[in-house]
């Protein structure tokens, strides 16, 4: 244990902090400091090694110091500057991200209070996969673990608990560490929460409980080195809890002085982590003249460093759009579409068929949700067999945990691994909206690139049946407003299959909306669903649409034609309503919503010069009627007739009388309605 190195770096986080302090016009951007927590911090940086991930949250930069990182690499992200080598500008301070193999890994770290926990336990749960089933670490004398840091009050967040509740049930290597200061923002512990993290973690069996004094150093040392070494042996998991005085302000935007007391300062600095390692050092022989020597220094370097940092360039605006997503793998279509055989098989076949290939080809892949394991093999009966064929390791239920579920893909992309997911019905998407906007979409970006998260989340759609309001949504508008994830929804069962294979080998996150009136081709008119099945080879692009429907060559040219531009369930009401209209109507699958095919859109609306935007959406504020408006946009000199929208009613949810839900939803005699109107015009 080299104490003085703590006391050096304790002495760098006291100038940092002092010197943000001074300079707040020039640190503009919101910061917190470690102040107070750098003892348990450094303590625990002192355990990692390079082949650890750890997950630092916003108070956490002593940790970063104690990983080797430099004041200066700091105070890129703190001014937000081009080099900042987390995020290039976009993130804010101790937000970190790193591969760099030299040191401990860390993925995307989000704001949001908490909600780190979930990928972190993911990484713990693809380290155990490697580890068990793919033989990586074998040999290894010191196995990775995961470190994932967080505030005492973010432990009443639900999704922490849910991850919890994994690590303890599945045994992962990780260590929860939290620190508790006694504060929210303004809220403290006792009005707003009945247990500390320490009482609380008593309810998840498995997981194992340690507190510590986290303002002494050596003690928390102790501590930290005991319980990092046993996760490395036992791969068990464990929860620390700290207890350290708050010394800084909560954020630089919410300062000490709104809201706490000059008794509560007082009371908080009696435990200040580096006068009481001073005093400890002192006790064990060193010199005042000594200890002032190295704070001198650590003065000197932030001086140095902070002056450089403030030198240095500003982020290219030009580069802003700069790592939304990694690099498509498949660009262009490709393969065996099989289209002139005679035997059809229907869509969630195709899906099942194109899982089992993948599962075969890719040992990294695996499967999992809610009822997708071995006894039911998904409630559609779509992943039926595949634990049989793969095993339970690679394809398995969960709980009811739709943000773990979700979240959870974040870390296993981060270890290499490929999964593949799913969330029972479209209407519980809810719970893991979280997951998917703060950690799933931003990780890209917000990393420059480095955290892509490769993963294929399956949610079935729609309405048909009586399945009624919980069963029944069509949830894409709200999944297209989160930018940074793909969005595809075949019609039938080739693209199914092509579109599968192309998702999964998309290196960025795709949801694939799969309609549950399409799975079976129960719904009468949707028939041609049902197609023959593509070769192994067969994929098809993302953000590539296809021609349903072709019009007649001769209504086009009299300008007695028009065009649909649909997906899903409206591509087979479309093709329905076209029957009647003797190669009148033009239809257009999207098959990806995004990446758009606009280019085929447009073409097809200037060729026509009359368009219809159909969806089983509510209308209003749709990702339809925003497509429409594009379609105006682009197309305008070449309209005959404003561009048409037919949706659902704009009703809170499909009720689950059959007839109310017909009465709410598009057909195809609605569709056919309206196209006799448009032509018309």
């Amino acid at each position: 244990m080299n104490v003085l190195h703590a006391y050096r770096l304790m002495a760098t986080a006291h100038a940092m902090a002092a010197i943000y302090e001074a300079n707040r016009s020039v640190c503009r951007y919101v910061h917190s400091t470690s102040r107070g927590h750098e003892a348990i911090q450094l303590a625990t940086a002192f355990q990692l090694l390079p082949q650890d991930f750890v997950s630092p949250y916003y108070r956490d930069e002593s940790l970063l110091l104690g990983m080797g990182f430099r004041p200066y690499e700091l105070m890129l992200q703190l001014l937000a500057k081009a080099d900042d080598p987390f995020s290039g500008g976009r993130c804010y301070y101790a937000h970190p991200s790193s591969n760099d193999a030299s040191r401990p890994s860390m993925i995307h770290q989000s704001s949001a209070t908490g909600m780190q926990v979930i990928p972190s336990t993911g990484v713990a749960q693809g380290l155990k996969f490697l580890e068990q089933h793919l033989h990586k670490y074998e040999g290894w004398a010191e196995k990775p673990i995961v470190v994932c840091s967080l505030g005492d009050s973010s432990v009443t967040e639900g999704e922490v608990s849910e991850a919890f509740q994994f690590a303890a049930f599945h045994q992962l290597p990780v260590i929860y560490l939290v620190q508790d200061n006694g504060w929210g923002i303004s809220v403290r512990g006792e009005e707003s929460r009945s247990m500390n993290a320490w009482e609380y973690a008593a309810g998840f069996k498995g997981l194992e409980r340690r507190e510590v004094d986290g303002s002494d150093f050596i003690g928390s040392f102790e501590v930290m080195r005991d319980v990092v070494a046993q996760v490395r042996e036992k791969r068990t998991p464990v929860l620390v809890r700290a207890t350290c005085p708050l010394l800084g302000h909560h954020t630089s935007g919410v300062r000490r002085e709104f809201y706490r007391s000059a008794e509560d300062l007082q009371q908080h600095a009696l435990t200040d982590p580096f006068i009481l390692l001073e005093q400890q050092l002192l006790e064990q022989g060193e010199t005042p003249d000594t200890l002032a020597q190295i704070r001198r220094e650590a003065e000197e370097l932030v001086a140095h460093d902070f002056e450089l940092a403030k030198a240095a360039p500003e982020p290219d605006p030009s580069k802003v759009q700069e790592h939304v997503f990694a690099p498509a793998a498949i660009r262009e279509e490709s393969g065996n579409r099989n289209e002139q055989a005679q035997e059809k098989i229907p869509m969630v076949d195709a899906a099942l068929f194109a899982i089992r290939e993948i599962m075969d080809a890719e040992p990294e892949s695996l499967l999992y949700g809610q009822d997708v394991g071995r006894r039911l093999g998904g409630v559609f009966r779509e992943a039926a067999t595949l634990a049989e064929l793969f095993g339970d390791h690679r394809v398995f239920n969960t709980a009811i945990q739709e943000a773990y579920i979700i979240g959870s893909t974040a870390g296993l992309s981060a270890v290499g691994l490929k999964p593949i997911v799913e969330v029972q019905f479209g209407d519980y998407i809810y719970p893991a909206i979280n997951q998917l906007v703060c950690e799933i979409a931003k990780s890209c970006y917000l990393t420059n690139g480095k955290y892509p998260v490769q993963t294929l989340i399956r949610v079935p759609v729609g309405a048909y049946g009586g399945g009624g309001p919980y069963h029944s949504g069509s949830v894409e508008t709200t999944l297209l407003s989160i930018k940074g994830i793909k969005v595809v929804y075949p019609s039938n069962a080739a693209d199914m299959k092509g579109l599968m294979k192309a998702a999964f080998y998309e290196p960025n996150p795709v949801v694939m909306l799969e309609h549950k009136g399409l799975y079976w081709s129960k719904v009468p008119g949707t028939e041609a669903a049902r197609t023959p099945e593509p070769a192994p080879d067969y994929v098809v692009p993302l953000g590539k649409g296809r021609v349903a429907c072709r019009a007649h060559e001769d209504k086009v040219q009299e300008g007695r034609s028009c065009c649909v531009i649909t997906y899903g369930m409206g591509v087979h009401w479309a093709m329905e309503a076209a029957k009647q209209l003797e190669g009148a109507v033009e239809v257009i699958d999207l098959r990806t919503l995004y990446p758009l095919d606009e280019q085929l859109v447009y073409d097809t609306v200037r060729r026509h010069g009359k368009c219809l935007v159909l969806t089983e959406e509510q209308q209003l504020n749709s990702f339809a009627e925003a497509l429409a408006g594009r379609i105006s946009l682009n197309c305008f000199k070449n309209l005959d007739a404003p561009v048409q929208v037919l949706g659902a009613l704009n009703l809170p949810a499909v009720p689950m009388n059959v007839a109310l839900e017909a009465a709410m939803l598009p057909d195809a005699g609605k569709v056919l309605a309206l196209l006799r109107t448009l032509l018309s015009d």
